[in-house]
């Protein structure tokens, strides 16, 4: 499971280098317009050339990209792998009868080398009258004696790899529109895991070459489509129906088959979702929201990609995409396709067949994509990170429990001391799609593209010492606004602020750390007081203190010290929902003037001790605002 975890983290590296191909199509792009019409001849011409430098220079971008990838962006690894690049090309260009030309392959290996010798060295100690060459001073050092004996043996072994990178293109084209299929299935699965770029990269930057007309020779699918190879595209063309017409086609299944209470929050939800897989080939927040719900549904759409990649190389259709399949990609990369206008009736019917397969799967298997059930529920996040990235840290078992924290495009990527303290049901429940655990402490959790902007915001509040205190649920059920109880004392927060729920099994736990301070004679109202001063009040039921204790048992008495999760009372739904105005519980602090400022995750279904359902910061101490 370790070697599932380096290899996410592996597959997340090479996506960061990925990130100026767009720039680079753009210009490409902008080249072919009628500059000269417009007077300002020179202008294709200065596209031409940035585009071009863009694509010359990426083995060096992927040297940088992967060595800043694996090391969580040490300056001293990316410096490394720079410096062993421009060595490689030195030395191979001018000790060798045969022009070497650096490729991504060879970037991938110095930046790898980089990486793995910055975590290696980054703590090396010498004798203090040499120090200052310690630590990571001395990756650069060492990755640049490395980089010219790798180089030496380069110049000999050169010819020989160069001819095996070609008869391994010759090999993938003989296996023709089968070997396209099982391009596609595969890819499709490890989406699943965040490993797609892996499989992608062989075949995107390695597979196949392609000399220009200037004399360069190219590798991959990629580069040599925009290089004007007319036999390049072959493993991308496919992924434009999938991208702008199914992903799209699936989101207004699921919109169709929601509730008709919920349609109008689904149909938001997902026409965002579609809207990004149609125009930037971002996938993963509808592929999540059915994946675990309905698995073998997942197999049927990696096995249908397979299928149309196979058909857009049996039409001899040739496309190629900077970043992803999306219609960005498509409108600005088209010149260069070959038959690319196929993809667009070749993606409706697509379209067309995800919508009904899709419906009719829902519908019949009665899955449980969101809107029909409780379940994954993806949110519109606009303004709303800083908000919840104090809960999502709670989620994930706090700052102790992070030992490295990374984002993709679609997902935070985190290694953890101890994966089962995390809470899936408190992340599902502040929006992730979807959870993954890889082993020994690997984890994937999808919250679509804002995945950086969480982040971000999370390492913020791992920077800010304040005082904050996290609050699990009390009860399994619906948490609500404490404004909806039906208690006006409760409402107009004459007893405290917080929140409420609405409880659907007769036990309450405790939300907090704390010693019980006050127990009702009647048993229906628990006082908690935490070790940061908090009073905390559990309240059963409305008007529940006229039964005097009937239905209710306590395990807990005045003085006892509890944690999150321990039961505090069992009560008699039946009984209590028929005795009594209402079920609703509220739970609420008493002396909310120490609280600073609040934070509630979403008023939804909540599970009995589910983590991260509000998160107060106290107020300030020794006038700093601040842990003293």
């Amino acid at each position: 499971m370790k070697l599932i975890g380096n290899l996410q983290q592996f597959g997340r590296a090479l996506m960061l280098p990925m990130i100026i191909l767009p720039a680079a199509s753009v210009f490409l792009f902008l080249a072919t317009l009628p500059w000269g019409a417009w007077g300002m001849a020179p202008m294709g011409g200065h596209f031409q050339k940035a585009g071009e430098i863009l694509f010359y220079v990426l083995p060096f971008l992927f040297a940088v990209g992967v060595a800043l990838g694996i090391t969580g962006n040490a300056g001293a690894a990316g410096m490394a792998a720079l410096a062993g690049m421009f060595i490689y090309t030195a030395i191979t260009g001018s000790f060798s009868d045969l022009e070497i030309q650096p490729t991504v392959l060879i970037g991938v290996l110095i930046g790898l080398t980089a990486g793995y010798s910055y975590e290696q060295f980054k703590e090396f100690k010498l004798p203090e009258y040499i120090q200052f060459f310690g630590g990571p001073r001395f990756v650069p050092l060492f990755v640049s004696f490395l980089t010219v004996a790798f180089s030496i043996i380069m110049v000999e072994i050169a010819p020989s790899i160069q001819t095996g990178m070609a008869r391994l293109g010759d090999a993938v084209s003989m296996a023709g529109g089968f070997g396209v299929f099982l391009y596609g299935f595969i890819y499709r699965i490890l989406v699943v895991f965040g490993l797609h770029h892996l499989v992608s990269h062989v075949f995107w930057f390695q597979v196949g070459a392609y000399e220009t007309a200037g004399g360069t020779t190219v590798y991959g699918d990629l580069p040599r489509f925009f290089a004007g190879d007319p036999t390049a595209g072959v493993f991308m063309a496919g992924m434009y129906p999938i991208m702008m017409f199914a992903l799209p086609a699936i989101s207004l299944a699921i919109i169709q088959e929601a509730r008709e209470d919920l349609k109008p929050k689904i149909r938001k939800t997902f026409l965002s979702a579609a809207m990004a897989s149609f125009l930037t080939g971002v996938t993963e927040p509808v592929e999540f929201a059915f994946m675990f719900v309905a698995p073998y549904l997942f197999v049927i759409h990696a096995a249908l990609s397979g299928i149309v990649m196979w058909v857009t190389y049996e039409l001899g259709i040739r496309h190629g995409f900077s970043f992803s399949g999306g219609a960005f990609d498509f409108i600005i990369n088209l010149h260069l396709s070959t038959k690319g206008w196929l993809l667009i009736p070749i993606g409706i019917v697509t379209g067309i067949v995800y919508y009904v397969l899709f419906r009719w799967a829902i519908r019949r298997f009665r899955i449980p994509t969101p809107g029909r059930e409780e379940g994954s529920q993806l949110d519109d996040w606009a303004g709303d990170i800083p908000y919840r990235a104090p809960l999502i840290l709670q989620a994930i078992g706090g700052k102790d429990n992070i030992i490295q924290m990374e984002a993709c495009i679609t997902r935070l990527r985190l290694k953890l001391a101890n994966d089962k303290l995390l809470d899936i049901n408190a992340l599902r429940g502040l929006g992730a799609a979807g959870v993954i655990r890889l082993g020994g402490g690997n984890v994937q959790v999808v919250f679509g593209t804002f995945s950086e902007l969480i982040r971000e915001e999370m390492v913020k509040a791992l920077k800010r010492d304040l005082t904050r205190v996290q609050f699990s649920s009390p009860v399994q059920g619906r948490m609500i606004p404490l404004e909806e109880v039906p208690d006006q004392i409760f409402a107009a927060q004459l007893v405290g602020q917080g929140v409420a729920f609405m409880p659907e099994r007769g036990e309450v736990v405790s939300p907090v750390n704390g010693e019980v301070i006050h127990l009702h004679a009647s048993k229906h109202a628990i006082g908690i007081r935490t070790p940061e001063g908090l009073e905390v009040l559990l309240h059963i039921g409305i008007d529940t203190s006229l039964l005097k204790g009937e239905g209710f048992t306590s395990y807990v008495q005045e003085g006892d010290q509890v944690a999150p999760g321990q039961l505090l009372v069992r009560f008699d739904m039946m009984y209590i929902r028929s005795a009594s105005t209402s079920l609703a519980t509220p739970m609420v602090i008493t002396n909310p003037e120490k609280v600073r400022s609040w934070s509630y995750a979403p008023f939804r279904g909540v599970k009995k001790g589910q983590a991260s359902v509000m998160s107060v910061v106290l107020e300030e101490r020794n006038g700093g605002g601040e842990k003293p």
